[in-house]
């Protein structure tokens, strides 16, 4: 096992720890609970999005890492998930969570070198995901999962994420989940007056 991941006991919990700039690597796997995808798999993924580009917009042109949302997305669908963006108008409550394996948010954070802390602000990909019932943030900047709870307090917890402002929310779904829409539940929003109004589910 590599030394940057560690296996906490009750729940047993897969959690990569931060190297370099590969955070989306890094989420992906925690939010998959096991190492699939490496830096090379996703510098391979670079190359399919961007064939022909001379520096691959998708990707750090350091060589570091610094993904960006095609490259997670791809990697998903390479392992019969989708990547769902989460339009930020809906209420929470409209999120099916029962059709969601976990989720993948994108939040700035800090440039850190070592233990070094830099006034800049650059993207940076956490995972969150349920394991024997209860939530936990999955950030490989936090030296160990940080449970979140219950469900109601993971809404709380994805609300305050996304009150930070820019933020994004990737659901990840099964593939049928996706085309099913089961990740949605029976309660719709009205975008332009900011009203919920209650419908049959389709």
């Amino acid at each position: 096992m590599s030394g940057n991941s560690v296996r906490n006991e009750a729940p047993r919990i897969y959690h990569e720890r931060q190297r370099l700039e590969l955070c989306a690597v890094h989420a992906l796997n925690n939010v998959l609970q096991e190492r699939i995808f490496t830096q090379e798999a996703a510098d391979e993924i670079c190359k399919r999005l961007a064939p022909d580009a001379r520096w691959n917009p998708h990707r750090s042109f350091l060589g570091t890492g610094n993904y960006d949302v095609n490259v997670i997305m791809a990697a998903l669908q390479s392992v019969g998930l989708e990547a769902i963006w989460w339009d930020k108008r809906r209420p929470l409550e409209q999120l099916s969570l029962a059709g969601v394996l976990g989720f993948i948010v994108n939040v700035p954070s800090n440039v850190c070198l070592g233990f070094l802390s830099f006034p800049v602000r650059r993207r940076h990909w956490i995972a969150v995901r349920q394991l024997d019932g209860v939530y936990y943030n999955l950030d490989s900047k936090l030296k160990a999962p940080g449970p979140i709870g219950s469900e109601s307090d993971l809404r709380v917890f994805l609300q305050d994420v996304l009150a930070q402002g820019p933020c994004e929310l990737l659901l990840v779904v099964p593939h049928e989940s996706s085309e099913a829409g089961n990740w949605l539940n029976a309660v719709r929003y009205n975008a332009t007056d900011g009203h919920t109004l209650c419908s049959k589910a389709e």
